[in-house]
């Protein structure tokens, strides 16, 4: 496995982690440590998705971390 093989499994687990622990109900959508979660694996996607120039992932990702950033500051804020 390569070292791009890596990072983009690492945060692609992370996400996917995000989205089991809310479906099982561990955490909740609105919750901070979900956003967290998704706009740390979104980045860490993104930046695999750089590493490989592969540019619809690069928007994929980068779109999810930003809408997840957009999510926590509200969450932070209430």
């Amino acid at each position: 496995m390569s070292y791009n093989d890596i990072i983009g499994t690492i945060g692609v687990g992370i996400i996917l982690i995000a989205y089991f622990l809310n479906i099982f109900s561990l955490i909740t959508k609105e919750g901070k440590l979900y956003f967290i979660l998704n706009v740390l694996g979104a980045l860490i996607a993104c930046y695999a998705s750089i590493l490989i120039n592969y540019m619809p992932f690069i928007i994929l990702e980068g779109t999810w971390a930003a809408v997840s950033i957009v999510g926590l500051i509200k969450c932070l804020k209430k």
